[in-house]
C-alpha cells in the first residue's frame, strides 16, 4: 500500500512538469526558416530528378571561366576590375574568409550554427534519394554524377580564382575587396581561437 500511495503523491509533480512544458511550447512563436534553407529543402526534394539528370544546377558564368583558366592574367589589372572580379566570384561563392559577416552573408560562427538545420534538410534528402534503386548507376548511367563533379570543380576553380585575384591585388597595392582584408574577420578570428 506505501508503494502505491507513494506513486500517488509522484504523479501530480510530473503531470504539472508536462503541463508546464506545453504550455510553453504554445507560447513560443516559431522561428521562421531561413530563405537559403527553403531553397535546400527544395534541392533535396527534387534529388530523385536530379539522380536521373533531368534537373541540373546551371554553372554560373563567372565560374566556367575560373574553371577555364583559374590563373589567367585578369584583361585589366587595375584594383577597381579587380574588385569587380572578386565581388562577382562572391556573388556566386559567398563571403570569402576574410570578410566581415553580414545579414546576407554570415560568417564561419553563424554557418556552424545553422549545422542543426543542415540535419533536418540532410535526412529529407537521404529519404527522397532512396526512392531510386540502385541510384549510383543511375547517377553514373544518366550523367548526373558527371555534372555534379563538374559543379565541384567549378565551385573549387573559383575559390582558386579569388584567391589569385586578391593577391594580384596585394601585390599590386590594392585595397580590400581586391586584395585580402589583412585583420581577419571577427568571426573567422573567434572560430580559430576556439
Amino acid at each position: 500500500m506505501k508503494t502505491s500511495a507513494r506513486a500517488v503523491l509522484v504523479l501530480p509533480p510530473i503531470v504539472t512538469g508536462l503541463a508546464a512544458l506545453l504550455l510553453a511550447a504554445c507560447t513560443t512563436p516559431p522561428e521562421q526558416p531561413a530563405p537559403d534553407a527553403q531553397e535546400r529543402v527544395g534541392k533535396a526534394a527534387t534529388a530523385p530528378l536530379s539522380d536521373l539528370n533531368l534537373v541540373r544546377s546551371q554553372i554560373p558564368i563567372v565560374l566556367q571561366g575560373a574553371l577555364k583558366a583559374p590563373y589567367a592574367l585578369p584583361a585589366k589589372r587595375d584594383c577597381a576590375d579587380i574588385a569587380t572580379d572578386v565581388a562577382a566570384l562572391d556573388a556566386v561563392l559567398g563571403a570569402d574568409l576574410d570578410t566581415p559577416p553580414t545579414k546576407d552573408n554570415p560568417g564561419m560562427i553563424e554557418r556552424g550554427s545553422n549545422a542543426m538545420g543542415d540535419a533536418a534538410i540532410d535526412a529529407l534528402s537521404s529519404t527522397t534519394e532512396g526512392i531510386v534503386p540502385f541510384r549510383g548507376w543511375v547517377r553514373k548511367i544518366s550523367g548526373a554524377e558527371g555534372h555534379a563533379r563538374e559543379v565541384s570543380a567549378a565551385i573549387a576553380a573559383g575559390t582558386i580564382r579569388r584567391a589569385y585575384l586578391k593577391g594580384l591585388g596585394q601585390a599590386a597595392g590594392c585595397t580590400a575587396p581586391a586584395a585580402p582584408r589583412l585583420a581577419p574577420a571577427a568571426s573567422a578570428a573567434q572560430s580559430v581561437a576556439r
